[in-house]
């Protein structure tokens, strides 16, 4: 299941045509966490995009989670990340 939402993760953020992107499935050490219940997921996302230039940080976690957005608090609870706009 982790593996299909990772997917879906990615697809959804090949919009920004990041130059890099790796996406980690943290589930695992969030088990029994009441984030993870129902077996929602948590990912660490590294992402790197020329669309980031001259973004803030916050600006740059807006961008990413508005591609995202509907996809949390489930099936995806938590999404670490590390946003730079070179590789």
């Amino acid at each position: 299941m982790s593996a299909e939402r990772k997917q879906l993760l990615e697809e959804r953020l090949l919009a920004l045509q990041p130059s890099h992107l790796d996406i980690v499935d943290e589930s695992h050490l969030h088990v029994g966490h009441a984030g993870s219940k129902d077996g929602a997921s948590h990912f660490r996302l590294y992402i790197w995009t020329p669309q980031f230039t001259g973004l803030s940080t916050l600006a740059r976690h807006r961008l990413v989670y508005d591609r995202v957005q509907d996809l949390m608090p489930y099936p995806i609870h938590a999404l670490a990340i590390v946003a730079k706009e070179n590789f």
